[in-house]
């Protein structure tokens, strides 16, 4: 089973196009395009996984700062 292209992957967690992408990490839109192709570093992979790893932990975190709250309003 093929994975799943990790810039289609980050900007589909994230929810922001291939461009939105490159402006929050400070790249060109080119860059982002080559990376979608493959075309990709360690550094690259590395980043990507943790702005997913850092978005699913903000989501967490909001979450559970939402149960606390429901819980205290009970």
């Amino acid at each position: 089973m093929e994975e799943e292209n990790l810039v289609k992957k980050t900007c589909r967690e994230l929810g922001i196009t291939q461009k939105e992408l490159a402006e929050r990490i400070g790249v060109t839109q080119h860059t982002i395009t080559n990376w979608s192709k493959g075309k990709m570093e360690q550094y690259a992979i590395s980043l990507l996984k943790a702005l997913i790893y850092q978005d699913r932990y903000f989501k967490l975190v909001s979450n559970i700062e939402n149960e606390i709250k429901f819980t205290k309003n009970i």
